[in-house]
C-alpha cells in the first residue's frame, strides 16, 4: 500500500476535551494520514490523554507555550512531502487531503493550498472564503485556484520542502495574524499560493476560546508584520493608523500615537508589544521584492 503523502499537525493548549473530538474525527478519516500534537505546555493533562487515548499519534511534549510556533516542531518531524494544519477543534473533510496532495503533486511550485472553512454543525462557510475566492491578485496560468497571500492556519495546506524553506511561523508573532508573514515570506521566495474550495477543513469553534486580548495581538502582529517585510514608510504610517483610529483622526505623528495608547486600553497593549519586539524586528527586516510589495498594496487597496 503506497502511503499517505500527508500528515496533519495540530498544535495545543489546554483544550482536551476539545482536542479529543478532533482526534477522534481526524483518526477515522479514510485516508488514514499520520498524525503529529504538539502540546504547547498544557496544565490540564492534554498530552496524557493524547499518549493514553490515541497511541498511534506522534506527540511532541513542550514545557512552555511556543505559540503558533508549536508548529513547525510538528512540520519538522513529519516524514511526509505535504503537511495539513488542524487546531485542536478542527478537522478535515473527508476526501479533502487526497485531493489537496494530487493538486500539490500537479504543481511542483505550489507551496499552500488555503482550503474552504466550514463552519459549525451546520457548515456555514466562513467569511474568508468569499475574500480568498475574490482576490484581486493576478492570475497564475496553471493553478487550480485564485493566487492568495493569506490564509486561515487550520484549513491549509502545505508543501513540507516550502514551508521550512521559508521559515515556517515566526516565533517574533508567537500567536493571532501569524499566517500574513508566513504567506509573504513563501511568495517571496518564488513560491505559488492558491485558494482552492473543494478542499474544505471544519471547524466548530470552542467555546473556550478567550477573546480578551485577541484584538491587540492581531493589531501588534499587523504591525510587526510592516516592521519585518514592508517598506518603513507603510510601516510607521500603519503604526500611526492604529493611534488614528482609537482618536477618531487620520493623523501620522508621535504625539497622537501617545494619546492614543493612553485612551484606547488595547491601542496601548498592541503599540507597547510592538514597541517591545521592534528591535528584534528591525535585525530581521527584509523588506518585500517589487513585484511583492505591489500585490500586498492591491490587497490593501481592496
Amino acid at each position: 500500500m503506497t502511503p499517505e503523502p500527508t500528515t496533519i499537525v495540530i498544535a495545543t493548549r489546554d483544550r482536551c476535551r476539545e482536542l479529543a473530538t478532533t482526534l477522534e474525527h481526524t483518526l477515522a478519516l479514510p485516508e488514514r494520514p499520520g498524525v503529529t500534537v504538539v502540546d504547547n505546555g498544557s496544565a490540564d493533562g492534554t498530552a496524557d490523554l493524547v499518549a493514553r487515548r490515541f497511541p498511534e499519534v506522534r506527540l511532541i511534549r513542550l514545557e512552555h507555550n511556543h505559540g503558533s510556533a508549536a508548529r513547525n516542531l510538528g512540520v519538522r518531524s513529519a516524514r511526509t512531502p505535504y503537511v495539513a494544519f488542524s487546531d485542536d477543534d478542527s478537522w478535515w473533510e473527508p476526501g479533502s487531503l487526497r485531493r489537496a496532495a494530487r493538486l500539490l503533486d500537479a504543481h511542483p511550485r505550489l507551496a499552500l493550498i488555503a482550503a474552504a472553512t466550514l463552519v459549525g454543525p451546520g457548515r456555514d462557510p466562513d467569511p474568508l472564503n468569499a475574500v480568498l475566492a475574490a482576490s484581486p491578485l493576478p492570475a497564475r496560468p496553471g493553478l487550480p485556484g485564485p493566487p492568495v497571500l493569506g490564509f486561515l492556519a487550520c484549513a491549509t495546506v502545505v508543501r513540507r520542502e516550502a514551508f521550512l524553506q521559508a521559515g515556517g511561523f515566526h516565533p517574533l508573532l508567537f500567536f493571532a495574524g501569524e499566517e500574513e508573514l508566513l504567506a509573504l515570506d513563501l511568495s517571496a521566495r518564488g513560491w505559488d499560493l492558491c485558494h482552492v474550495p473543494s478542499v474544505r477543513a471544519l471547524h466548530h469553534p470552542s467555546a473556550n476560546r478567550p477573546s480578551r486580548g485577541r484584538r491587540a495581538l492581531e493589531q501588534r502582529n499587523a504591525l510587526l508584520t510592516a516592521w519585518l517585510r514592508r517598506p518603513l514608510r507603510a510601516a510607521a504610517c500603519g503604526t500611526a493608523r492604529l493611534a488614528a483610529a482609537a482618536l477618531r483622526a487620520a493623523a501620522c505623528g508621535t504625539a497622537r500615537l501617545a494619546a492614543a495608547a493612553l485612551r484606547d486600553p488595547e491601542a496601548r497593549t498592541a503599540l507597547a508589544g510592538t514597541l517591545r519586539r521592534l528591535p528584534a524586528a528591525l535585525r530581521e527586516r527584509r523588506p518585500l521584492p517589487p513585484h511583492l510589495e505591489h500585490q500586498a498594496r492591491l490587497l490593501e487597496r481592496r
